[in-house]
């Protein structure tokens, strides 16, 4: 099926799932439904992206399946952005945000998030041969050096808070940028740890990532909602027993390098 029919299913399923009513839960309204609808990016490896054929993959897609098989639904990915999920969270367009997303106190301001699920941090990928260059964030902060990074995510937000001499490089297609950092199109780019493990592999011999088991700052990823206690309490009711099965750690396995 091609992306954009894939699209027009997923706002024709958000259509369905209108929002809970004053007196009913955000989780009523879901199973009345029978569709939950997830806001993903799709351009951020492992956690979700989507292939030249339009199909989305990822580990937060397959948990995003899971859950869904566990509350007796169907899952409707809503295609947002870094820069407007918060917006979109805001307005209703989804009833979770699932797709690698840190915790931060600007999001806990506006929403709710699960349990952790994972903990990463944000550390160094650059090309193998100047690895040496930037184990530091003094290394990275120069005159010179060109920083690449998303727009409206986490990995901005830490950049433009600890970087003051170095050139920040925006490139709104995060699905290119480690293919643009090999080419030699910025020096080096700050990422979640997780990613630049994944990446490491994608581009072997070309890019490495510098000390991710040290990252700069420690930071941990769950699911993030409109503030609802029964969709809040589901949520990690399920996310408990994926990892009591094992169900959870079969997943890093194959998605977390």
């Amino acid at each position: 099926m091609r992306l954009a029919q894939r699209i027009a299913i997923a706002i024709a399923l958000a259509a369905a799932a209108v929002p809970a009513a004053a007196d009913s839960s955000r989780l009523d309204a879901i199973v009345a439904a029978s569709v939950i609808r997830v806001g993903t990016t799709g351009d951020y490896k492992p956690y979700t992206f989507l292939d030249k054929a339009g199909d989305r993959s990822g580990f937060d897609v397959e948990m995003a399946r899971a859950l869904g098989e566990a509350l007796g639904v169907q899952v409707a990915f809503v295609p947002t952005t870094w820069p407007n999920l918060a917006h979109d969270l805001q307005s209703g367009a989804f009833d979770i945000a699932m797709g690698g997303v840190s915790i931060t106190p600007e999001r806990q301001a506006i929403g709710v998030f699960s349990d952790p699920y994972l903990r990463d941090g944000k550390t160094p990928i650059a090309r193998c041969a100047d690895r040496s260059k930037y184990q530091t964030l003094s290394d990275i902060d120069r005159p010179g050096v060109r920083v690449i990074v998303n727009p409206g995510g986490t990995n901005e937000r830490f950049d433009r808070a600890r970087l003051h001499q170095a050139e920040i490089v925006v490139q709104p297609d995060n699905a290119s940028i480690f293919d643009t950092l090999a080419a030699g199109g910025a020096d080096v780019m700050i990422t979640d740890a997780s990613e630049t493990r994944l990446q490491q592999t994608l581009h072997p011999g070309t890019l490495c990532a510098i000390h991710p088991e040290t990252p700069f700052e420690v930071a941990q990823k769950a699911y993030w909602m409109p503030p609802d206690p029964a969709l809040e309490a589901a949520v990690d009711r399920w996310l408990r027993k994926m990892k009591d099965t094992g169900a959870l750690e079969a997943l890093e396995t194959k998605w977390l390098p």
